[in-house]
């Protein structure tokens, strides 16, 4: 798996595996791209933990509004997707917050 993250109002636009960009149709589905339930906190922003399939080398996000794209840069190619290791050292150094959706499944 390889991970990014992502500025809250921003979302996945398109996607680009090693043969070129995802065909849904080659493929005969979708990109597994999840956002995951940890975000950081930065400068009063959130950025959340997305995981991607290995297949993926490059997204390009977007902001989901027009009003956010007119404040800020259209869009963004990742191209430097991290590894597990990167994103917990990168936890570990940054204020992070976990938003659980069912706290029962972690206390048991």
């Amino acid at each position: 798996m390889k991970y990014f993250f992502l500025s809250e109002g921003w979302t996945v636009a398109r996607v680009w595996a090693s043969d070129g960009l995802w065909q849904i149709t080659a493929w005969r589905r979708q990109p597994d791209i999840q956002r995951m339930n940890i975000c950081l906190v930065e400068q009063n922003e959130l950025l959340w933990l997305y995981r991607v399939e290995e297949a993926i080398l490059t997204v390009e996000v977007k902001p989901i509004t027009p009003v956010i794209a007119s404040k800020t840069i259209g869009q963004v190619v990742l191209k430097r997707l991290m590894s597990a290791e990167q994103v917990i050292e990168r936890l570990g150094t940054a204020e992070t917050r976990c938003q659980l959706q069912n706290i029962q499944s972690v206390v048991q």
